[in-house]
């Protein structure tokens, strides 16, 4: 039977088939991604090339999580089960070659003081310059992306940031009702240890406030050239 019907007849015994189903492996996504669509009675599921050789009870847990989403259900698997704990030591697969020396700095200084030299090296790159996502952590791809507003800044606002999104390789999520939680009172409590942890939320809070300010000034010194500049082409 083809997966996406049987995911969608073991999470949902009592309901009917009634659609086509599509189903790709392709290279667009990245490493162990994957995504879902309905549009009328066709349903489409996209992965990653990577889960291809993937035991296939594995990939029925991937496409029930999905299934859940689309539908707006809740709920829970043994295949669902599977999967998160797949995805919870993907990390061991992930490639792991790009390391940004500013960011390898602060993971070494982190990974002394608070894992015990323990936890392995995720991939530590840059992202965009943003003021409202501050950092993030791939589990696919066990990847540590952090905003550029940190570059040059203060060591501390930077790794209480690179503590945090250390502390989710760390404690990975839980898995409950159809649902992944990542914040768990354990992660609070550990997150809190860090020295000087309002203070430094504070003078991170200023540093976005600082960023917004420019951005604004800048945006509006780019209007008024650019509208500028439009008045002057008439001529």
């Amino acid at each position: 039977m083809p997966l996406i019907r049987e995911s969608f007849q073991r999470l949902f015994p009592n309901k009917e088939w009634n659609y086509q189903e599509d189903m790709e492996y392709n290279r667009r996504l990245s490493n162990f991604n994957a995504n879902i669509s309905l549009r009328r009675d066709k349903i489409k599921v996209n992965l990653n090339l990577e889960w291809k050789d993937i035991d296939d009870e594995i990939k029925i847990g991937l496409i029930q999580h999905l299934l859940l989403k689309i539908f707006k259900k809740k709920g829970n698997t043994q295949n669902i089960d599977l999967y998160n704990n797949f995805v919870k030591n993907i990390d061991i697969l992930a490639v792991k070659d790009k390391f940004d020396p500013i960011l390898e700095q602060s993971y070494n200084r982190l990974n002394s003081q608070f894992f015990d030299n323990t936890l392995e090296k995720p991939n530590l790159v840059w992202g965009r310059d943003s003021c409202r996502k501050l950092a993030s952590y791939n589990f696919h791809n066990d990847t540590i992306t952090m905003s550029t507003i940190f570059k040059g800044g203060k060591d501390d606002m930077l790794d209480q940031v690179m503590y945090h999104e250390l502390l989710h390789k760390f404690f990975k999520f839980g898995h409950k009702n159809g649902r992944n939680s990542f914040h768990s009172p354990e992660f609070k409590r550990a997150e809190r240890k860090f020295p000087r942890f309002h203070e430094i939320e504070r003078e991170i809070g200023q540093l976005i406030r600082t960023k917004k300010r420019m951005k604004t000034i800048h945006g509006r010194k780019e209007r008024k050239n650019g509208s500028l500049w439009s008045f002057m082409k008439k001529f």
